[in-house]
């Protein structure tokens, strides 16, 4: 029997779903959703320190590691599942996460990479600050125009490479007075979107002073309440033993580890983990507003990262050794600074 038309457009739109992932809307008015922007088109943001000020850049990293199954023991044995579970690495201290532990020598041997890519960790980072230009023409913005964005690796990497480039100093860019836009692009390649011509605007900018009214009145968010909870060490140990299931091929135990990390939109009737990208019933955490005066911004120590093209796990490689050192002015606070911004419009 032939399709209808309304079938046909249902399974070509969940296609479409499958091959661009990004392309959802995660009900938190709060996160602006630039992967919904519409191809060839541009954002202009401009981004905000960190609340917490031990922070010495403007973005938290998200680290999560994936484990696919192919479907629940008792229940859809097989639809495949994934559950996602943190990285513990993500927060500082020695590189103590068993399942980066176990995969990291499968590296060296070319038969096991693509099993490597599969459970390497996937990196997001967490920022904020306001949307100068919006491609969306969101119908509903929120109160707060302080936004949080959630960027992807090769965004990242254009905005980690220009902070290392010795040509953009002295400020930090996310300076109130000295800093730089950012412009977000959208193209495709290969049939994926693509941010590679995304990058810093060319010339510095203060913050308008409605702006600067908006974190006084708002402050700003402690971006690692973001994150999700630590594992304990008993979860630890649940978090390794659904890997190697998962390496087997075995199917998902709610029996064993539902209590602790569950499939996206499974529901148990138990309180989740606090770990992104599944369904939780608790509340969420508060986060922390707090007012912060301008920030300097230190890049250095080596460390462990992916060369992505398209948000894709690739080969581990480590970055050789770089500082980049952005000196400010005496710190002031967002009030000094909105005063400024006033007597400049007077001027």
């Amino acid at each position: 029997m032939a399709k209808t038309l309304d079938e046909i457009r249902a399974k070509l739109q969940a296609l479409e779903n499958r091959k661009n992932p990004g392309n959802f809307n995660s009900g938190d008015k709060s996160t602006y959703a630039h992967w919904n922007m519409p191809e060839g088109t541009t954002a202009i943001v401009r981004f905000l320190p960190d609340a917490n000020q031990e922070n010495t850049f403007f973005w938290a990293e998200r680290q999560i590691i994936k484990l696919p199954f192919p479907g629940i023991k008792g229940q859809d044995e097989n639809k495949p599942v994934v559950v996602q579970v943190p990285c513990i690495e993500m927060w500082d201290g020695p590189k103590t996460c068993p399942i980066l532990n176990e995969v990291r020598p499968w590296w060296k041997d070319k038969s096991l990479e693509e099993t490597a890519r599969k459970y390497w960790i996937k990196r997001t980072f967490y920022m904020q600050g306001f949307v100068k230009q919006d491609p969306l023409n969101e119908a509903e913005k929120p109160a707060n125009p302080i936004r949080k964005f959630i960027i992807g690796p090769q965004i990242f990497a254009i905005i980690k490479a220009a902070l290392l480039d010795p040509e953009m100093g002295p400020h930090s860019p996310v300076d109130y007075i000295n800093g730089v836009d950012f412009v977000m692009s959208k193209t495709s390649k290969g049939g994926f979107a693509d941010y590679g011509t995304s990058k810093w605007a060319r010339k510095e900018s203060s913050v308008t002073e409605e702006m600067m009214e908006a974190v006084t009145q708002f402050g700003l968010v402690d971006l690692a309440t973001y994150l999700p909870k630590r594992p304990s060490a008993e979860q630890l140990a649940i978090m390794f033993e659904m890997f190697q299931a998962s390496v087997d091929g075995d199917l998902y135990d709610p029996v064993q580890w539902s209590q602790h990390y569950k499939p996206f939109g499974f529901d148990s009737g138990d309180d989740p983990a606090d770990v992104e990208g599944k369904k939780v019933t608790r509340t969420a955490p508060q986060t922390t507003r707090t007012q912060v005066p301008t920030t300097k911004l230190i890049v250095k120590d080596p460390v462990a990262v992916e060369d992505n093209a398209d948000d894709e796990v690739e080969t581990p490689k480590v970055v050789v050794k770089e500082e980049a050192t952005v000196s400010v002015k005496a710190e002031k606070s967002p009030q000094e600074i909105l005063a400024m911004l006033r007597n400049r419009n007077k001027a």
